[in-house]
């Protein structure tokens, strides 16, 4: 396992910031660590790089212990705190030399991953002349130097405008074909569209561990559907496996279904016996917001 959590709890005075917190990320998979403001994410991925210890429990990182073997830890482990923490004075290329001799990589690595992370059309300027999202993929590709196995990524793409995020996801999901990542972030698009697998944590207690694939066919199914006139919701109760009607607007209804299975061609046959004209028909499943929304709230 690249990460192993057991039973750690955090305690900051009266406050349990993490409550007996246990799970385990394979190799190579690419994990959305999910909760709301102050359920414990950034506490456990501080304990996981070693910048505070954890009050109870124990935690490994490629099989180095976060409290007796921090050097190792540190040495492979890739973190991106949620503020990136830069030198706005510095050059891009000048700041991840600094950086480089820390780790003691060498110069041929540095534009590896200035590459990798598509930071050569802004590497001669200063880190201060940058956007948001050419920022984080600074943050990011100092988190590559040294190649480790793990990234440990807080909130990446916060405050980045949509094309940063297609770019950034796009970065991160590269290398997690080779990499194990362990993010955290409030955009569940995002999760969707980088994850294997979601944990979701709330006032410090694991309440899902889930993967994605699975999470979906858990789901409800819900069928949009819109007529072109007023449909009474008792009428549309009478398709088989409803479990709620919802006029959303106008003519236009969401029925959601207790079933995987695709329920289009039960409302267009519900609506043709019926004779009623169907103006669009839709699918969608249930989302992961809905599912975080009814877990954290």
């Amino acid at each position: 396992m690249s990460i192993e959590v057991k039973n750690v709890t955090k305690i900051y005075g009266e406050q349990k910031a993490l409550n007996d917190v246990s799970f385990s990320v394979k190799d190579a998979e690419i994990v959305g660590f999910l909760g709301p403001n102050g359920a414990g994410k950034s506490t456990m991925m501080k304990i996981l790089t070693t910048y505070i210890n954890a009050s109870k429990g124990s935690a490994n990182v490629n099989d180095f212990s976060v409290d007796t073997q921090k050097k190792e830890v540190q040495s492979s482990v890739g973190y991106l705190p949620e503020h990136n923490p830069l030198y706005t004075d510095l050059y891009v290329k000048e700041y991840l030399r600094f950086n480089a001799n820390v780790y003691d990589v060498s110069k041929d690595r540095i534009n590896e991953v200035i590459e990798l992370t598509g930071l050569a059309p802004e590497a001669h300027k200063k880190i201060g002349q940058l956007s948001k999202g050419y920022r984080q993929r600074v943050g990011l590709a100092n988190a590559l130097l040294h190649n480790p196995e793990v990234l440990i990524l807080d909130e990446p793409t916060t405050g980045l405008d949509p094309n940063q995020l297609v770019d950034i996801r796009n970065l991160i999901t590269s290398v997690g074909k080779e990499k194990t990542v362990f993010l955290s972030t409030h955009i569940m698009q995002e999760v969707e569209a980088m994850c294997d697998r979601v944990i979701i944590i709330n006032k410090g207690k694991i309440v899902a561990d889930k993967y994605l694939k699975d999470l979906r066919q858990d789901q409800e199914q819900i069928v949009i559907v819109e007529f072109d006139y007023r449909v009474e919701d008792a009428f549309l109760q009478k398709l088989p496996k409803v479990t709620s009607v919802k006029n959303t607007h106008d003519f236009v209804y969401e029925i959601t279904f207790a079933t995987k299975q695709d329920m289009r061609s039960h409302v267009f046959d519900f609506a043709h016996d019926n004779e009623l004209k169907i103006l669009q028909l839709n699918q969608k499943n249930a989302s992961l917001e809905s599912l975080f929304r009814s877990l954290t709230s």
